[in-house]
């Protein structure tokens, strides 16, 4: 997830009330409980209309939180992929055709739509994603406000340029061009923040897109989708810009990025499915915009503000119980300062106590762990008993190598697939807990002598999405940002990026890259045209 919206809410932590994170126009507060959650409809949203799906199958939903049944969706069909890859194809000239500033427009009139209804929204992300209350509420602001972030591009990205000719005659233009069909594929930590990644930057530029929800939590999207449908407000995408369909990678996926009438995908998940994009991809020669996973060192120099180091990389683990793929999964630490860090980390986390499903207002010291709206809490369970399963297993298997726990290490129950926040030492840089992504709330710690081990340490690894360090000297910062080969570094501060830079990752988290100037770019094709005039006309 990325935004100063996540930023300010990981540094004031999860207690924060979210409309204090809000602009004016945020005017409702969340009711931080559940009211009667709606079920998506049992349809697939085709060109923006609903329709049946092809297939009778359907996959149900469950509130990872309370085990409970809370949503059943189509489970979707080639068919149903094909049908609206189809409708964006044939609605995609015309809305090429669109003055970008209408487009922009109807950027903004989604936002509106999103704006309108997002408590219940909130809720319901929170409830299908085990995800904190205000947490949650962030994302479906910051959603909103991505939407006109990129609204805001319409009249100003370039279009094209012109280019100096040999000929005197002849003038060479190089024109923008949007792509046409797009694809978004959407992961299961941030489905909706993602859903807008996919969604903006390539209606703005004038292609029409398919979107693919994840199986896990798709119940907030396709509400959203719902929610646009219905609206009356006439500034909306018109129909067949946009489909937003249900179904599994295995079947709907893999015909979504195997189909010819596709121009580009754009995926965010693991590195397993970005290999099998690209394999399918190159079939039709499909370009490809991929974010996949992480292992994102934090290196904390023996000058380091401890305290900002510990409070950076705790926001960073604890974020959506370690589920977010550009967030810290391992830390050196000057041998130096490795105590005292140790100690302050450890203080942070090892408070962690499980809050019953109706909490108290007592005071909790370190990271609390609950059910999405109970109060005061920092993260909640995993997201499903298969993500709990891998990370128990890994963390199983390095304290079999020997790691030693620090704290944390066990499930935490009545808080769903809940598991304490863990610090490990103990282990070394070969171990599959330093090189594997866990995405769950453990952090292995190792330390370094100079900083060419340090650089050397974090840059040893098959990942390249995010990178952190902490310290107080410019001259380690410069050399940070030369020698860290990640697609992003942050200093000094914790692992969350601005929607106005570019989210991109380096060796196997993935290619191409998200937000900003750049990220909008990815949507645009070249075409060049050269123009030579006749000298003697007009005489």
């Amino acid at each position: 997830m990325s935004s100063l919206w996540l930023r300010k809410l990981a540094l004031a932590g999860a207690t924060l009330a979210p409309t204090s994170l809000a602009f004016s126009h945020y005017t409702q507060k969340p009711t931080q409980k559940s009211t009667a959650l709606r079920a998506a409809p049992l349809k697939q949203c085709v060109g923006g209309t609903w329709v049946a799906s092809s297939g009778a199958g359907t996959i149900d939903v469950e509130d990872p939180t309370t085990g409970a049944l809370i949503g059943r969706v189509p489970e979707g069909t080639e068919a149903d992929a094909h049908a609206a890859l189809l409708a964006a194809k044939q609605a995609q000239p015309a809305w090429a055709k669109t003055a970008p500033a209408a487009r922009g427009e109807a950027l903004k009139a989604m936002a509106r739509v999103i704006r309108a209804n997002r408590v219940e929204l909130a809720e319901l992300l929170a409830s299908e994603q085990a995800k904190v209350a205000g947490l949650a509420q962030v994302e479906i602001d910051f959603t909103a406000e991505y939407f006109d972030y990129y609204a805001g591009w319409a009249r100003i990205y370039e279009a094209g340029e012109i280019i100096s000719s040999d000929d005197p005659n002849e003038h060479i233009y190089l024109h923008k061009i949007p792509l046409g069909v797009s694809v978004g594929i959407c992961p299961w930590n941030f489905p909706v923040f993602v859903m807008a990644r996919k969604l903006a930057p390539a209606l703005v530029t004038g292609n029409t897109c398919v979107v693919k929800t994840s199986e896990v939590t798709p119940l907030t999207c396709a509400r959203i989708t719902e929610l646009w449908t219905e609206s009356d407000d006439a500034a909306l995408p018109p129909k067949g810009t946009y489909s937003v369909i249900t179904g599994l990678g295995s079947t709907v996926g893999a015909a979504l990025v195997s189909s010819p009438l596709v121009d580009i995908v754009s995926m965010t998940g693991s590195v397993a499915t970005g290999k099998s994009i690209m394999k399918s991809a190159a079939e039709h020669m499909t370009k490809v915009s991929l974010e996949l996973g992480g292992k994102a060192p934090a290196i904390v120099c023996a000058d380091a503000d401890l305290d900002l180091a510990v409070k950076g990389v705790l926001a960073s683990r604890i974020c959506f119980s370690g589920q977010v793929c550009n967030c810290c999964e391992r830390v050196y630490v000057h041998e130096s300062v490795k105590e005292a860090f140790l100690q302050k980390l450890v203080a942070a986390m090892e408070g962690t106590s499980q809050c019953p499903m109706t909490c108290s207002r007592r005071i909790h010291i370190g990271v609390k762990v609950g059910a999405p709206a109970d109060d005061g809490v920092d993260c909640c369970g995993l997201v499903s008993s298969a993500q709990f399963d891998k990370v128990k297993g890994m963390l199983d298997r390095a304290v079999a190598a020997g790691a030693k726990v620090e704290c944390g290490g066990t499930p935490l129950t009545n808080v769903g697939y809940g598991f304490a926040p863990t610090v490990l030492t103990n282990v070394k840089q070969s171990d599959e807990i330093v090189q594997e992504e866990v995405f769950g709330p453990v952090l292995p710690v190792l330390t370094f002598k100079t900083m060419d081990e340090a650089f050397q340490l974090a840059c040893d690894t098959k990942f390249g999405l995010t990178s952190s360090i902490y310290t107080t000297n410019v001259d380690i910062a410069e050399r940070a940002k030369n020698e860290l080969r990640f697609g992003e570094t942050y200093v000094n501060r914790e692992n969350f990026e601005a929607i106005q830079g570019f989210h991109a990752g380096m060796r196997q988290s993935g290619i191409g890259g998200a937000d900003g100037k750049h990220g909008l770019e990815e949507y645009l094709a070249s075409h060049v045209v050269y123009v030579r005039r006749d000298p003697s006309a007009g005489n």
